[in-house]
């Protein structure tokens, strides 16, 4: 269903959040993300005055490099737009998620590293769209050699994927399994990956 027409309304805030995935030359996959929040008319920042409509109130960049396994061997930020001069300490806190895995448990991960006053909301919010990216980056190189008998990993992750549903059945029809009768269906992961 198409989402109806707007009543009359005028622009007022812009938020643009962009990932890419790289493959690099020395077979590790770097993932790249950025948060831009943009007015779309003046504004007051309490620390810079007043801001001319498109001045960036914050612009944050992050790159994740993972292996093969979706595990983070490096780990950078920056914050080239802030409100305020005192936010920028907090991209260092993006270094504990080296070691970490981009799978069940990667938001959480996130908040032992950079929650609470140790890091900044709006990086945090990027980093977790990261999971999905990286898996849409690394997924086709990652199935080569996979186990044909063992589902690959999105699978039962969102609606289109269900296993009992009809895509399953077209698609991959060697993991199709027959609806339960109950009524209740178990929720597996954390969102849709394998479009």
């Amino acid at each position: 269903m198409p989402i109806p027409e707007p009543k009359p309304r005028s622009a007022a805030h812009t938020r643009r959040i962009t990932y890419r995935g790289w493959r690099r030359d020395d077979g590790l996959w770097d993932i790249e993300g950025e948060l831009l929040d943009i007015k779309e008319t003046e504004w007051v920042s309490r620390d810079k005055g007043l801001q001319p409509p498109g001045a960036a109130v914050h612009q944050m960049k992050v790159r994740i490099s993972v292996d093969q396994t979706l595990t983070v061997v490096e780990a950078h930020a920056e914050m080239p737009e802030t409100p305020f001069a005192e936010c920028l300490p907090a991209a260092s806190p993006v270094q504990g998620l080296v070691g970490q895995k981009l799978a069940r448990g990667w938001r959480k991960a996130i908040d032992q590293a950079m929650g609470g006053t140790l890091g900044c909301t709006h990086l945090r919010e990027l980093l977790q769209g990261i999971g999905t990216a990286a898996y849409q980056t690394v997924a086709s190189a990652r199935n080569i050699g996979a186990d044909p008998t063992q589902p690959p990993r999105h699978l039962g992750q969102c609606i289109s994927w269900d296993f009992s549903g009809p895509v399953m059945k077209r698609h991959q029809p060697e993991f199709y399994r027959v609806a339960q009768t109950d009524g209740f269906r178990q929720p597996q992961g954390e969102g849709c990956q394998g479009g």
